[in-house]
């Protein structure tokens, strides 16, 4: 049986951070936020690192970092803001990218990208909260 481990939000909301199981880790969905949990506005470049950022405190809780993942799924309100976000986006990953889809979709708290990440972690132990 495959052990399946939950890193907790710290926000108010009814989600996890991320959830481990087996060697994959699945993260949800990150919108642009400071360290706080406070929305970072701005231009598409600004929130794209805002969200990266979250991204690799929260890949960094299982041991990972942005060269395990291997799958990101972004969403943009607008694919008028794609040419901007692949900038940003390129300066946080080496030139191995991960297989990724972008879409166009309405956002929560009027944000304009949103990612999603699955990381491979192999058989490297988690280092899952305490209970």
């Amino acid at each position: 049986m495959t052990a399946i481990t939950r890193y907790p939000s710290t926000l108010p909301l009814p989600f996890s951070r991320a959830t481990q199981a087996g060697g994959f880790l699945f993260l949800a969905g990150q919108i642009p936020m400071d360290a706080a949990g406070q929305v970072v506005r701005g231009d598409v470049a600004t929130q794209t690192h805002a969200a990266i950022e979250r991204i690799k405190e929260t890949l960094a809780l299982a041991g990972a970092s942005l060269k395990d993942v291997v799958r990101v799924t972004v969403w943009l309100t607008d694919l008028a803001h794609f040419a901007q976000f692949n900038e940003a986006y390129r300066s946080h990953f080496s030139s191995d990218f991960p297989s990724r889809s972008t879409v166009e979709a309405k956002l929560a708290m009027d944000v304009d990208v949103e990612i999603e990440v699955q990381a491979w972690l192999g058989d490297a132990q988690s280092k899952a909260p305490a209970a």
